[in-house]
C-alpha cells in the first residue's frame, strides 16, 4: 500500500506540475502564409475575441467617396481607431470580410482593395496578416460604398 500511496502521490504531483506548462504554453498560430494572409489561423481556448461589424467608408470633405483604394484605407483607419480606443491593435486582427461592388465603370478594382489593405498587413509596423475572404455582390446598403468590411481580432490574455 505504501509503494501505491508513494507513486500515486509522484503522479499526482507530476500532473499538478506539468499541465500548467502545457495550457499556458498555447498561442494563436499562423499558416500558409500568403502575400496578403494566412490560409489558417488557429485560435486556442481562452484567448479574447472581438468582432467589429461590417463598415464602410466616410464621404470625402467635397461630399465623394473616392475610389476602392481610398475607401479600403478609411475603412482600416477607422478600425485602427476602434481597435486602439480599446486596447487592441491591427496586429490583433485574425480575420477579414469584404464585401464589394463594381464602381461606376462596371469593374470591380481588387487591385485597389490590396493597395489599400497591403499598407496595414504584412508591414514593418504590423507582419501580421489575417485570413481573408472577399467577395464580389450586387450591391451594398450604402449608396456610395464600393466596400465593406468586417473584421475578428483575437489575442492571448
Amino acid at each position: 500500500m505504501a509503494k501505491f500511496v508513494k507513486l500515486s502521490s509522484a503522479l499526482l504531483a507530476a500532473i499538478v506540475f506539468v499541465l500548467p506548462l502545457a495550457t499556458s504554453a498555447q498561442e494563436i498560430t499562423r499558416q500558409g502564409e500568403g502575400s496578403y494572409f494566412y490560409t489558417s489561423i488557429t485560435i486556442p481556448p481562452g484567448a479574447e475575441t472581438m468582432y467589429l461589424s461590417g463598415s464602410g467608408a466616410r464621404p470625402l470633405e467635397d461630399g465623394s467617396w473616392g475610389d476602392m483604394k481610398q475607401q479600403t484605407i478609411n475603412t482600416f483607419e477607422r478600425f485602427q481607431q476602434t481597435l486602439e480606443s480599446q486596447g487592441w491593435s491591427m496586429s490583433d486582427i485574425v480575420q477579414v470580410r469584404a464585401f464589394a461592388v463594381a464602381g461606376d465603370d462596371g469593374e470591380l478594382d481588387f487591385a485597389g482593395f490590396n493597395e489599400g489593405y497591403s499598407q496595414f498587413f504584412g508591414t514593418d509596423e504590423n507582419p501580421q496578416k489575417p485570413v481573408r475572404s472577399f467577395v464580389e455582390i450586387a450591391d451594398l446598403v450604402v449608396d456610395g460604398w464600393l466596400i465593406e468590411i468586417e473584421i475578428r481580432a483575437a489575442r492571448m490574455p
